[in-house]
């Protein structure tokens, strides 16, 4: 399933399996969340991913933050 999410004014997509437990709803509201709060207090690292992020995909609990740069590609823990 894919749907999309507004992060730093442009339209991100986000992926996901079916076999997520959690709804969809709260899921996007926790990936939300953590995002906007890493923006703000993320090292370099993570900051250098979010300002580069092209999609995101959900498996189980993380969320796979997918940039430009392969090299810059994180997993984030949403539980």
């Amino acid at each position: 399933m894919k749907t999309l999410i507004m992060f730093q004014n442009k339209a991100v997509p986000v992926y996901f399996t079916t076999e997520n437990k959690q709804s969809v709803n709260k899921v996007l509201k926790l990936l939300t969340n953590a995002l906007d709060h890493k923006i703000r207090n993320g090292k370099k690292a993570l900051q250098k991913c979010l300002n580069s992020l092209i999609s995101i995909e959900i498996v189980g609990s993380e969320a796979i933050l997918h940039s430009k740069s392969e090299n810059d590609s994180l997993a984030l823990s949403l539980f």
